[in-house]
Order: C-alpha cells, then structure tokens, then sequence
C-alpha cells in the first residue's frame, strides 16, 4: 500500500497514492480528510433497479422476460464492445484513474514532467461510457427478472382462485414475521373486534379427497378473538409464535383488501379443526424469541412508556405501544424510534469501531484498537454483530438497509480499500431490491434510504454553514442531521399522514439525546437476561430513564395546540411540499446571515406551535369569548362540551376519535373535566375517550346503566380504571351544578325497562342551564324512549328550549310531538359528511326549519359554539359562531 508524505522537503517529491495510512500505534494513525469528490458511479444503477422493480412487480409475465431479456443481451453487447476497444491489458472496472503523479518541489507547474497515461485517458471515455450504460442494463434485466418471479408467488398456485370462490380451506402455513394487533376502528356504532394479524406463505393446500398441492403464495391471517391458539391459549399464545412456525390451520380465503400487494389472500383463521404447529421454528428464531422474552420480562417493573417503549426501541418488539402513545409518536415524526431501525445498529457498531461521523478522517476509534484487535478481526467481530442484531430484530427495511450498508462498509475496512459510504448506501439498495423486490414499494424502505442519504449528502454541509455561523459543532451537527432528514423525508411522510409537523426538529433533537444510552443499556439488558435477570433488570431500569424521555418528548410535542398542520395526503401534495421545501431552503441559509431574521422567524414558529389562547381567539376567532356549549367536529360521532369556568368544562359523549376529540378540547383550552357523560357506549360516543382523558384533569364519568355493547362497555371500565376516575350511573332526576353551570338528568329512569330497545334509547338525556339558556341534548334517544320522556314527570322542561343537540344525528327517527313541544331556536346536528346513513334526514331538518329553528351541522359548518344568554325574562341574545 503506498502511503501519503504530509511535507515534503525542497528538492523531493511528493507521491500522492492511497488515502490510508499504515496505523503505526495501537489506536491507528489519522489521514488527511478525505475531500474528493462524491463517487456516485453505483447510484444510477441502484436508482434504476429500483425503479424497474417498483414497476413490473405486478406487470404481465411477457413484459417482464421481453424487458429482462433485451436488457441482458444489450447489456451483455455493450460491455463486449468495450473491453473490446480498450484492448488486452486494460483494467476494465471504473473509469480509468489517473496515475499519480510526481510532482517536483521548486518547478514550476509548466516544466512538471509529462503523464502519458493521463493523456490518454480521454481516449478510454467512450469504451467506459459504454460499460457503465451495459452494466446499468445488467442491473435493470436482473431487477425484472427478479420482480417477475416475486410478483408471481401473488398470482400462481390454487391459493387465489380460491380466495376468488371465498373458499373454505385447510391449508399450512409458514409464518414469515411476527404477528401483532390490528387497531380497532369504528364503523358505524360498533367498532371492529381487535384481531391477530400475521403474515406467512401457504405451502401446502390439502383437497377434500385427502391429496395435497405444493404450493407457495403469501397471505396474511386474521385471527379471530376466541379463536384458540395452538396447544391451548388466547391472544398472548398466538402473539408469541414466532417466525418460520409451520401451522396447519383452516379458515376461509378471500381475495386481498389489506396486507400490501405482496399478499395474495387473506385467511381467516377459524376454530374448528383446531390450529396446530406441524414445524417448530428454526434453531436463530428460537433464539432470538429467547431473547427478546427475556427483555419483556427485565423491563416489566417499568414505568408504563418506558415499559413499552424500550423493546420496541431495541428488538422491534411493539406489542406493548398504545394506540396513544403511537399516535403521539406519529405527530411529532418520532415514529422510527418506535421500532429498531438502522440508526441502533449504527449505534452498536460505533462502539465497536467508531462513530460513522469520522469515518473520513481516522483509520480506527471505539474499543476495537484498545483491545488490540486487528482490522480483520474488527471486520470480523462487526460482521457476527450485525449478522446477529438482524436475526434478533427481524429483517424489516431499516435492518437490512443499515446490515448492508454496513457489511459493504466493513469488507472495504477489512481489505484496507477506502471506504466511500454512498457507495455503499448504493450497494446496499441495488442488492435488497434484487434480493427483495417488494422493497421497492415499501414505504418504511423509501424513508430509510432517503434519511441516510440525507446524511450523507445535506447533513454535512448544513452543519459547516451552522459552524461558521458560530454555533457550537456538536449542536450544529445535531441541528444538520435532523433539518437535513426532516427536508427530504417530509414529502413521503406526508403522503401517510396528510400532515406536516411543526415540531419534529426539536422533538428529534431532544430526543437524540437519549436514543444511544437507551439502545446500549437496552441490548446490555437483552445480552444479561439469559443468565442474570437481576442484573438485566437493572440495567433495564437504567434504560426506562431514557427511554421514558423519549416518550415524555412525544407526549409533550403531541400535545402542542399547533404540533402540526393539515397538508394534502397525496402525491400531488407530496410535490408541493418539496417545492415548497426547495423554496424555502434557500431562504433559510440567506436568513442565517442576519440573525435578527432568524430570531423573529424563531418567534414566529413558536407561536404557530403554543398558539396561545388570547393570541389565537384575536386572529381566529375561535373559540368565541363566552361560549357556553361547543359541539365538536369528530365525524360520525357526537362530542359536545359545557363551559363550566375557565379551562374547565364538562364534557358529554367523546365521539369516535381520540385524536379529533382532543384537539377540539386543546382549541377550547379545556384542562380540567370535573365530568364526562358518556350518553350510551355505541363506539361513535365512547371510543375517543382516551383523547379526553388525554393529559387532563378528569373527576369523574357518568354513564348509561345499560351496558351494552358489552365490548364497548369494558373498554369505558378499563381506561377510567387506568386513570384511577370513578364512574358512576346516571338516572333521572339527578341534579348538579359546577362553575355557572347546572344540569339536571331527565334519562333514562331510576328503574328503567329491564331490556329497553337497544343502547339508543338507554340514553341519557340532559336539560343544561348556563347564563340562562335552556338546551336540550337528547344522547341517541329514538321514537319509543322520546314517547316515554313526554309522559315523564320531567316533560313539562322541554318546552321552548334555546339550543336543541338533535338525537341520534338528526336521524329520521324523531317524534314531531317532542320537536314540536321543544321548538328551539337553534338546532345542532352533530354528523359526518358523506355518511353511510344518510345522517341528518331532510325530514327532520325541514320539521325543525318549519318550527323556526336555525338549523346547523358539523358536515357542513365544522365545529360550533353558542354564546349569549338570557338577561331577563324575554329571549336573551343567542348567537352560534362556526370554527
């Protein structure tokens, strides 16, 4: 290897050759900064099979070999040609490098001896234009070839002409993943049973003569609640299969509406004959399941984030991650800290080599030299750690980015070659994708690669312009890393989630901080539990520090008025935020030259973000000063809030969504609940209960007695038992009073009928007093319970009420008399636009128009506020204001 002379003395020479130098003490010896420029020779070929794979995965077969087979043979032409024309002897890798050069000290540059060989290089261009263009086609043929045959374990064998036929089947199964929890969601009034969802490969489809088809087809299973796991068990058994597990188990197929395009069936997993393990899974998954077991149990003393956070940190496990704690962790783009990524492997490997940043700078850093190993035994020991941090953190896109990435890096340590990371960011997507097409469609995959490259590409020269502005290099290096990814990922990200966060910079850069002390003492935790769970449970301990940061950040950043804003969650919308991006990154670093600028637009954003409430009612108008009843926009749902002091309010029915729910409470600055009335426990009323809950004060809740639907009803139990709230009944003729505020309960009655027709009509009924308005909000009540009220002692307060909530979604089903008998002068409607009933009814809206009220609904008006109030014994001033 030839080395590199830092001085040379008059009258010598200077030989410039290899960047690295013989490591001469035991901790290597540094080289100049490597500042050539970028070599990117690998990223048009890794650009284009990506691109050919994304698009002929599910082209016809005859595309796919016609474009396979003429860009192998034209590939194949073109590099013959051009080792043909560069003649025997010539190097035939890479563009021809200069040789190097002598250079004689005192001469000036014109009487510098002649280099041949550099003369000649412009004669070789064309030869190396045409192996670059060949080997780019090679690339593009082996992409085709390779998505073909993966597009066709989609369509081939019986598994989807029976998914057609809806045909019910027994079938073996070889799990390909870990399973997990679907997320409930809410049709309607009822929301969808939490099911297993698993994915794996059908291997075998039995007839119903006794014979069997050989076969190969992907699908995910759906696992039924009741559905009992193999050998005995519920949820917890299934949950804790783990890939590469053989089941045989029946079910019925249809065709794929969920899962991806690489899945072609879902099976629904079905009780009777019984599921049952026919392969144990292979000797590294039992291994990894060992493992990962032993950190669920070390962290189980926890603090509840830190408890569910830490495993999914370090192995990926997410099973413990709430449905809260994740979509806090999605607003403010903390979600890839949610589960392993390529960033902890980074992590272990700078232990053991050295921090990635000096990669171009010294030869060897990290515990490798102090404990005098080699660079083949450094190369070595990396490679059996990445090796074993991918079976224990399952194959998902980040792991086998960064493993790659990094063996690519490790081989050219190993060799002494330079090490040049975009090539290997580039090699590692060229072989995945070959090796995986389906990558190439995989969104956590785009992310992964575009946050890496942004690194290495924006990141370093963000953080030099921030140097020399006088920020300190380790902020300035902080503050590039998360601009530079946030800037290139954004566009994607707001493709998922149709919004763009306010606040991830910070949020990431808080919690970086922690992201490396957590994943050390976590796989420390993980190595310990095998043989010391004492120990492993204190080092998890010293982890749930950490990691119960890192929560605390997304919590904090979540629950920010102006965290985020809503942004169009298409492509279209995609290319607008980059333009926006590519406008306004320019702008920026201009700014950076007046730090005036950059202090006023600091203030600004941090406006946007607390959004403090006198500031944002003087610009929006919302909420209006004196409101008295808000009716939130949530959808297909009801959430309504009585004003009950400042910050304080109570709240009846939480609607569908948490996340709705809770920012119409944020826009209101309600902090404390003194009580929450739950009119009946259809999930449209209660399912967004945890976003009420949601960093308040809550005193108590109120129900219905009728406890039906019983699922529903368990879920409104178990989060006021988390919460340590009390819940109690609701009955007619209750009477309270808080902060102005006072409402008597006029449903249902102390002893109502012991099966009233369905939760509808066990609603419970409120009559609310507030500065002198009367209003009426009738839950979900039908005709019959609506009949019943008017021959109820209470009847004669429902007359001439001033603001009306219309029951049931202003639904068809109404009694005129109680309309009639009401006869408000403003009507609410709380409902979804486009719904799936036809919600609210033109009947009901005309009879309320004809009675004289103002009719409005949230479809149409978005969120409403009543504000005014009686002064005497005349009508009082009423106004409703629209957010």
């Amino acid at each position: 290897m030839s080395t590199t002379t830092d001085e040379a003395q008059p009258g010598t020479r200077t030989v410039r050759g290899a960047p690295h130098a013989r490591s001469g003490g035991r901790l290597g010896t540094a080289h100049p900064r490597q500042d050539a420029a970028a070599d990117l020779r690998l990223v048009p070929p890794a650009l284009a099979t990506w691109a050919t794979a994304a698009l002929t995965l599910d082209a016809p077969v005859t595309w796919t070999a016609g474009t396979a087979a003429v860009c192998l043979v034209v590939g194949l032409a073109l590099l013959w040609r051009s080792r043909a024309n560069r003649g025997p002897g010539t190097a035939t890798a890479g563009p021809p490098a200069p040789a190097p050069r002598l250079t004689i000290a005192g001469a000036s540059p014109h009487h510098q001896p002649a280099d041949p060989v550099a003369d000649e290089v412009p004669a070789l261009r064309p030869a190396w234009r045409r192996a670059s263009v060949g080997a780019l086609l090679l690339c593009v043929a082996g992409a085709a070839a390779s998505a073909g045959l993966h597009g066709a374990d989609v369509h081939r064998g019986p598994v989807p002409r029976l998914a057609r036929a809806y045909a019910t089947v027994t079938v073996e199964v070889d799990l390909t993943g870990d399973p997990w929890l679907s997320r409930p969601r809410v049709r309607g009034d009822h929301a969808t049973p939490v099911a297993v969802l698993v994915r794996g490969e059908v291997r075998r489809v039995e007839n119903d003569d006794g014979t069997a088809v050989t076969t190969r087809s992907p699908v995910l299973m759906a696992v039924d609640p009741g559905v009992r796991a193999p050998g005995g068990g519920g949820r917890a058994q299934w949950l804790g299969l783990l890939p590469s597990t053989r089941l045989r188990v029946s079910g019925r197929l249809a065709p794929a509406t969920a899962g991806g395009d690489r899945t072609a069936a879902m099976l629904r997993v079905r009780e009777h004959p019984a599921p049952a393990v026919v392969g144990e899974p292979s000797a590294p998954q039992r291994l990894a399941g060992r493992l990962r077991a032993g950190l669920r149990e070390a962290t189980e003393g926890l603090p509840a984030d830190a408890r569910a956070l830490l495993p999914g940190l370090v192995v990926g496990d997410t099973s413990r991650i709430t449905p809260e704690l994740d979509e806090a962790f999605e607003q403010t783009d903390l979600a890839h800290t949610l589960a392993v990524s390529g960033s902890n492997l980074t992590i272990l490997l700078a232990l053991l080599i050295g921090p990635p940043g000096l990669a171009q700078q010294v030869e060897r850093r990290g515990l490798a030299p102090r404990l005098g190993l080699s660079l083949r035994s450094t190369s070595l020991f990396a490679s059996a750690l990445t090796l074993g941090f991918v079976v224990v953190c399952r194959p998902d896109p980040s792991v086998l980015r960064a493993a790659v990435c990094g063996a690519v890096a490790l081989l050219a340590l190993a060799t002494g070659r330079r090490r040049s990371l975009i090539p290997a960011l580039a090699t590692a997507v060229l072989l995945l994708v070959l090796y995986d097409p389906w990558l190439a469609r995989s969104y956590g995959f785009v992310l992964s690669v575009l946050a890496t490259g942004a690194l290495l590409v924006l990141a370093p020269g963000w953080s030099e312009a921030l140097r020399r502005r006088r920020v300190p290099e380790r902020l300035a290096e902080a503050l590039g890393a998360a601009a530079a990814a946030q800037a290139v990922c954004a566009p994607v990200v707001v493709v998922l989630s149709a919004r763009v966060s306010l606040v991830s910079v910070p949020c990431n850069l808080l919690a970086e901080i922690a992201v490396a002390p957590a994943t050390v003492l976590g796989f420390a935790a993980l190595a310990a539990a095998p043989v010391a769970m004492p120990f492993a449970k204190a080092l998890a301990w010293c982890a749930g520090w950490p990691a119960g940061w890192i929560a605390g950040i997304a919590r904090s950043g979540a629950a920010l008025p102006g965290a985020g804003v809503d942004w169009p969650g298409s492509w279209a919308g995609a290319l607008l935020l980059a333009a926006v991006t590519v406008v306004v990154v320019p702008l920026g670093r201009r700014a950076l030259r007046h730090p005036w600028w950059c202090g006023a637009f600091a203030v600004l954003l941090a406006l946007l973000v607390v959004r403090p409430a006198p500031l944002t009612r003087v610009i929006t108008g919302w909420p209006p000063p004196g409101w008295r009843l808000a009716m939130c926009d949530v959808g297909q749902g009801d959430a309504t809030v009585l004003a009950a002091g400042a910050g304080t309010g109570v709240v009846v029915d939480a609607g569908p969504d948490p996340a709705l729910v809770d920012h119409c409470l944020r826009e209101l600055g309600i902090t404390r609940i003194p009580l929450v009335v739950l009119t009946h426990f259809h999930a449209d009323h209660v399912a967004g209960l945890p976003g009420v809950l949601r960093g308040r004060t809550v005193a108590q809740i109120e129900t219905t007695g009728f406890e039906e639907p019983a699922e529903q009803a368990e879920f409104v139990r178990r989060e006021a038992a988390e919460h340590r709230i009390p819940v109690t009944r609701a009955v007619a003729g209750e009477r309270r009073a808080t902060g102005g505020l006072d409402w008597q309960v006029l449903w249902p009655p102390p002893d109502p009928v012991a099966s009233p027709d369905g939760p509808n009509d066990a609603s419970v009924a409120l009559l609310v007093r507030s500065a002198g308005l009367r209003m009426l909000l009738l839950g979900d009540l039908e005709p019959p319970a609506q009949q019943e009220l008017l021959r109820s002692p209470a009847a004669a307060e429902l007359a001439r009420v001033d603001v009306l909530k219309v029951a049931h979604h202003g639904s068809a089903y109404q009694d005129p008399r109680l309309l009639r008998l009401a006869a408000p002068r403003v009507a609410l409607i709380s409902c979804g636009a486009d719904n799936p009933y036809g919600h609210p009814a033109p009947d009901t809206v005309a009879r309320l128009r004809a009675a004289g009220a103002v009719v409005l609904r949230t479809d149409r008006d978005g969120a409403l506020a009543v504000t005014g109030g009686r002064t005497g014994r005349g009508a009082g001033e009423l106004a409703v204001a629209r957010d």
